[in-house]
């Protein structure tokens, strides 16, 4: 028998570390060559590594949410033969790493982006040297009802832990009065819950679980894609000062418009919505402001802006926000984006999006479809200088011609790069798809 040790593969040009967001496997398993060992992320792409061989699983190389360099030691297997562990190796090697995924259950390690942790109060130990609690400024205790039973002897203190005797402040509830099941009579946490719960229930009448006190705590370590979004999120506000700008568009004609392509052509060559229709009027008002198809480097102060409109679809999936790109939607008709729209939306969902259909967008289009409210202020997906905020579509009076009517109303709430894109510009950028979207026709004729 000998050690076959699985190394961190290189998975792309510009791929330094990766993400462990998953393991398949546990130590003693026994697997088969091409069997999935683990699931990492790099960027947004979530990646399966395969064992190359059979054998039994010694130790894993990380735990979840840990970060591997390329080449780094994944997995360990004992197989047949002689292995691929040099001689002497084996005295060099430390002790493998403890991970969650060898002592948690099955089920738990299947989940790959978070890992919740359950605690209470009741376990939570009291700080060091946390302050006495009668110094905490605050509601005085209520005093004892009268006839309730003595406890302890008049001037006998009760015993209590310091996290006990802070909860019982912040209750207001006299712990001379509250029975003590603790070793010489301490209270703990459950003797103050029985307590609270039993005056509530004789002020009720009864005990009512619909109105019950919760004192758990749920941690829950960010990891995977989840952890991705937010560094990605937060690095976009701190870099970039955001400029949101909506407008109302009036959308009635381009439904109809919508409703009319989908009964005459929706059987041959697919239905629309509203989203590819807006993909070609961003299009055709890039024709017109190319600087808002742009990628901004913050080190070089490099801005690069792009003939080609690349446009990343911000696509809310089960496993968090995804930005699967259209890429070359200025050679697109409103059907052939439809169907990349969906076929990349797929991708996304089911976790199979590559790396290229994830990166190099130069403007996005971001929607909460019935969800998308009134107003929204959309983050730039940076190193992008716009993204386009779609809301929902609502019913709304509005005068024409002096008659009030009902219009299809729904705003646009667009943000931009206000280093390099000023407010005048952006202002001229929404007016322009407004203008295609209002007079849907346009969007055939250029």
């Amino acid at each position: 028998m000998g050690i076959h040790v699985i190394k961190m593969p290189d998975l792309g040009e510009g791929i330094a570390e990766v993400e462990v967001v998953a393991w398949h496997v546990q130590p003693g398993d026994v697997v088969k060559e091409d069997q999935v060992l683990a699931d990492v992320m790099t960027d947004k792409a979530t990646v399966e590594i395969p064992s190359p061989v059979a054998g039994t699983i010694t130790s894993l190389g990380g735990a979840i949410g840990q970060s591997l360099a390329v080449g780094a030691e994944l997995i360990r297997l004992e197989v047949e033969g002689a292995g691929n562990l040099k001689d002497g190796a084996a005295k060099a090697v430390q002790e493998p790493v403890k991970t969650a995924a060898a002592t948690a259950p099955a089920e738990e390690v299947a989940e790959p982006q978070l890992e919740a942790v359950a605690t209470s109060e009741a376990s939570a130990p009291a700080p060091a040297g946390a302050p006495a609690p009668a110094a905490r400024p605050g509601p005085r205790p209520a005093p004892a009802p009268k006839g309730a039973p003595q406890l302890r002897a008049e001037g006998e203190k009760p015993l209590a832990p310091p996290a006990v005797r802070q909860r019982a402040w912040d209750l207001g509830v006299e712990l001379q009065f509250v029975a003590g099941s603790g070793p010489l009579g301490r209270i703990t946490h459950a003797d103050l819950d029985a307590h609270v719960e039993g005056r509530r229930g004789a002020a009720n009448g009864g005990s009512d679980e619909r109105y019950a006190e919760q004192h758990g705590e749920h941690a829950t370590q960010i990891i995977g894609l989840r952890r991705k979004i937010a560094e990605k999120m937060q690095d976009a506000k701190r870099h970039i000062p955001h400029f949101t700008y909506v407008e109302e568009v009036d959308v009635t004609e381009l439904e109809a418009l919508r409703i009319q392509l989908n009964a005459r052509y929706g059987a041959e060559r697919g239905k629309l919505t509203l989203l590819p229709l807006l993909m070609r009027a961003v299009v055709l008002a890039l024709r017109s402001y190319p600087m808002m198809s742009a990628r901004y480097d913050d080190d070089k102060n490099l801005l690069t802006t792009y003939d080609a409109a690349h446009i990343g679809i911000a696509a809310q999936t089960d496993n968090g926000l995804m930005v699967p790109v259209v890429r070359h939607a200025e050679s697109r008709d409103p059907w052939s984006s439809a169907a990349e729209i969906a076929r990349l939306a797929e991708a996304a969902r089911t976790g199979k999006a590559t790396r290229d259909e994830l990166t190099g967008s130069t403007i996005t289009i971001t929607s909460l479809g019935a969800l998308g409210g009134i107003v929204t202020t959309p983050v730039i997906n940076r190193p992008e200088v716009a993204i386009v905020g779609v809301n929902r579509i609502v019913d709304r009076p509005v005068i024409r011609d002096g008659a009030m009517v009902a219009r299809k109303m729904m705003n646009l709430s667009s943000s931009f790069d206000h280093r390099v894109i000023d407010g005048m510009v952006a202002a001229q950028f929404v007016q322009a798809i407004r203008g295609y979207l209002e007079f849907p026709a346009t969007l055939f004729v250029e």
